[in-house]
């Protein structure tokens, strides 16, 4: 046996087929690399060009940011980095930033095309949705009492139907017939007015009697004007149709609006960002509370109004007193110029009588409106709204040009509305900077 054979731990190095093995990955990704640039390796390597491009501009960004003084030479915050940065990345992509303006643009003329076709719709939404939460606070109240919400909702509505029905069965009659007496006497008033004594003054100075009659014979010499008349009527009938129509409408839409509010305000309030979500929900519970006790309310002062108005026009003597004390309550629901359009209606009626009626109808009525407006009002609307007897004219004189009768009676909630997101939203971040 050989001494090779008897020590082989005392040989040299070994150099086997372990070392290729071992030099075979590496050979391997030599070739590989050699072979050429893949589709991933490309898609890696833009990647990470890519976020190193945004490392850098956001470490200029902030490194502007930080060198920025507190407050500019005109008073203002300094711009922050985030801003800067999203500022950067639209300036580096200008035909996607241009692309979503258009896109924004056209968005904006569509729904302002689709608004604009149907008008009529939204507004029946709106006076629906308007009812539905003056309608809530009675439905929270039940359901506080430990009745189920669509129990309530029933209730609810069965109550209202049960009033107005009650309303229509007592005074309807009443109504017709005062209604058809007074436009059969319409002449006889007219000529009243006409041969009394204050329209005779006024006639003797300004010859209205002469300038009336040349109006009406030039009406009644043209043609057209008779044409125009008729399509005036028939024009008048597709209107009560319409109205018919639309308040069917709005009141099978409150229905829903009432049963399903809760579930409408939950998603309404899911578009806010979670971590403001809660004083999101807050600010419009708070809302809603406020229309909600706003209409209730404005209901409340209408029919108070009303009997008012029926008081006054009995003691004063006023003809068709039923008709016009319904007229007033209904013109009382529309806040500042309602009360005040009723009263003098009611007024010019009762110059036809004489003079003492009418003042003694105005002097009745017309105080109470003060006792209402300072007294009656402010208790009435003291957990709805509370906002300043300016803001309230503008608002009102706003939602009446916008939107009409229902204009006017959303004028009110929706600038208290406004004002209470600007002191809690507005205002608090203008404090806190």
């Amino acid at each position: 046996m050989t001494e090779s054979e008897q020590h082989p731990q005392q040989q040299g190095p070994h150099v086997g087929p372990g070392v290729d093995e071992q030099r075979a990955p590496v050979s391997a990704r030599r070739r590989r690399f050699r072979s050429g640039p893949t589709p991933g390796r490309l898609r890696a390597f833009r990647s990470g060009v890519r976020s190193g491009v945004r490392g850098i501009r956001t470490a200029r960004a902030r490194r502007s940011a930080a060198a920025l003084p507190e407050y500019d030479e005109y008073g203002l915050p300094p711009v922050s980095a985030e801003r800067i940065e999203k500022a950067a990345s639209y300036a580096s992509r200008p035909v996607y930033t241009g692309f979503m303006l258009a896109l924004g643009v056209g968005l904006a003329l569509l729904v302002f095309y689709v608004a604009q076709a149907n008008t009529q719709l939204l507004v029946w939404i709106a006076a629906a949705l308007f009812i539905a939460i003056g309608l809530d606070p009675v439905v929270r109240s039940l359901e506080r009492a430990g009745l189920p919400r669509p129990a309530g909702v029933a209730a609810t509505i069965t109550a209202f139907l049960g009033i107005v029905a009650t309303f229509i069965a007592a005074l309807a009659p009443m109504v017709t017939e005062q209604t058809s007496t007074f436009v059969r006497s319409l002449p006889v008033l007219v000529n009243d007015i006409s041969s009394s004594e204050w329209f005779q003054s006024i006639e003797s100075d300004f010859e209205i009697q002469e300038i009336i009659d040349t109006e009406v014979n030039r009406f009644i010499s043209d043609p057209t004007n008779i044409t125009n008349a008729l399509g005036g009527l028939f024009g008048v009938g597709t209107a009560i149709l319409t109205t018919g129509l639309g308040a069917l409408v709005v009141f099978v839409l409150a229905i829903y609006f009432l049963s399903s509010l809760p579930v409408m305000t939950a998603w309404a309030y899911r578009l806010a960002p979670r971590s403001n979500r809660d004083r999101v929900q807050h600010l419009g519970d708070r809302i809603l509370d406020g229309i909600g006790h706003y209409v209730i309310g404005q209901a409340c002062v209408a029919v108070l109004n009303g009997l008012v108005a029926f008081i006054a026009i009995s003691i004063a003597g006023v003809p068709f007193g039923v008709l016009f004390a319904v007229v007033a309550g209904v013109l009382a629901f529309i806040p500042l110029v309602g009360p005040v359009t009723g009263g003098t209606i009611v007024t010019l009626v009762a110059l036809t009588v004489d003079w003492q009626t009418a003042v003694t109808f105005a002097a009745i009525y017309f105080v109470y409106l003060q006792v209402e407006a300072y007294l009656v009002s402010p208790r009435i609307m003291a957990r709805a709204v509370r906002i300043p007897a300016a803001v309230v004219v503008i608002s009102v004189i706003a939602g009446g040009t916008l939107l009409g009768v229902l204009g006017a009676l959303m004028a009110i909630p929706t600038a208290a509305a406004v004002m209470l997101l600007t002191r809690e939203v507005l205002i608090r971040r203008q404090d806190a900077r």
